[in-house]
C-alpha cells in the first residue's frame, strides 16, 4: 500500500506540470489565433453581402499593391545582400584578427536598438538636403538623386541596413558561436584555400541556420517598416496597407493577412529544407 501511494504521488506531481503546459499553450494559441481569426473574418463577411471573398479578389486589380509588393521584396533582397556582405565579413575578421574588439562591435552593431526610428529618419531628411547643397557643383549630385529614385530609393535600403544590423549581429554570432572558426579558417588557408573560398564554402555552409535566421528577421522588418518610408516619401508595402486602409479597410486587413501567411509559408520551407539537410548530414556521418 506505502508502494502503491508513492507511485500515486509520483504520478500525480507528474501529472502537474504537463497541465500547466498545456494551460499555457493554450492562454498563448488564444491570444494569438483569436485576433487573426477576428481578422479573417472581418475580411469574409460583410452584413450585407454575408460571406464573400471578394477582398481578396480585389488585391491583384488594386491600386499601387503588385508595384508596392515588388519594391518591398526588391528591398528586402537588397538589404539582406547588403547587411550579410559587411557584417560576416567584419565579424569574422574582428573573432579571427582581433578578439578584443568583439565588446566594441558588439555596440555598435546593437546602437541601432536605442535611436527612435524618427530621430533616425529625421538624421536622413537632413543628411539628404545638406548633401544636394553641398554637392550640387559636383559630379556626386547626381549619385545622390539617384539614390532617391522613387522606383528603388537606394536610401531606404541604406537605411534598413542600419536598422537590422542589430537582428543580424545576433544571428550571425549565435551561429559562429556554434563552431570553431578559427580551426576551420587555419586548415582551410594551410590546404591552399584563398580567403573568398574560405568564406564561401567553407564558414557560410556551417552558417547556414544563421544565415536563414537573419535573412527572415530582415525580410520581417523591411516588409513592416512604415516610419522611415513614410516620412521618406516612398510608398512601399506597408505604407500602401496604411494609405488603403483610409478608403477600404477590408481590403487593407486582407492584404495583411495574406502577407502574414506569405511570410509564415516562407518560414516553414526554409525550416523544412534546413530540417532535410541536417537529416541528410547525419546521415551520411
Amino acid at each position: 500500500m506505502a508502494a502503491l501511494t508513492g507511485l500515486e504521488r509520483v504520478s500525480g506531481t507528474a501529472a502537474r506540470p504537463a497541465v500547466w503546459r498545456w494551460a499555457v499553450l493554450l492562454v498563448a494559441a488564444a491570444y494569438f489565433l483569436i485576433p487573426l481569426g477576428a481578422s479573417l473574418w472581418y475580411t469574409v463577411y460583410t452584413p450585407a453581402t454575408g460571406v464573400s471573398l471578394s477582398a481578396y479578389g480585389e488585391l491583384l486589380s488594386a491600386e499601387g499593391f503588385l508595384r508596392s509588393l515588388a519594391l518591398s521584396l526588391g528591398l528586402a533582397a537588397a538589404t539582406i545582400v547588403l547587411v550579410l556582405l559587411l557584417a560576416l565579413p567584419a565579424m569574422l575578421a574582428v573573432r579571427l584578427f582581433a578578439p578584443g574588439l568583439r565588446p566594441v562591435m558588439e555596440v555598435l552593431c546593437t546602437l541601432p536598438l536605442v535611436v527612435p526610428p524618427i530621430t533616425f529618419v529625421a538624421g536622413i531628411g537632413t543628411s539628404l538636403r545638406t548633401g544636394a547643397e553641398v554637392l550640387a557643383p559636383t559630379p556626386f549630385w547626381a549619385t545622390l538623386i539617384a539614390m532617391q529614385d522613387p522606383a528603388f530609393p537606394v536610401v531606404l535600403v541604406l537605411a534598413y541596413v542600419v536598422l537590422v544590423l542589430p537582428f543580424v549581429y545576433r544571428s550571425l554570432d549565435a551561429g559562429l558561436r556554434t563552431m570553431d572558426v578559427r580551426t576551420l579558417v587555419e586548415a582551410a588557408r594551410n590546404l591552399g584555400a584563398s580567403w573568398p573560398y574560405v568564406l564561401f564554402r567553407v564558414i557560410v555552409p556551417n552558417l547556414r541556420s544563421a544565415l536563414a535566421s537573419a535573412s527572415f528577421l530582415t525580410l520581417a522588418l523591411v516588409l513592416g517598416e512604415y516610419t522611415v518610408a513614410s516620412l521618406l516619401g516612398y510608398e512601399p508595402f506597408a505604407v500602401w496597407i496604411v494609405t488603403v486602409s483610409g478608403s477600404k479597410g477590408q481590403l487593407s486587413v486582407a492584404v495583411s493577412i495574406l502577407s502574414l501567411f506569405l511570410i509564415w509559408l516562407l518560414l516553414l520551407a526554409v525550416s523544412s529544407a534546413f530540417g532535410k539537410d541536417a537529416v541528410s548530414k547525419e546521415k551520411r556521418k
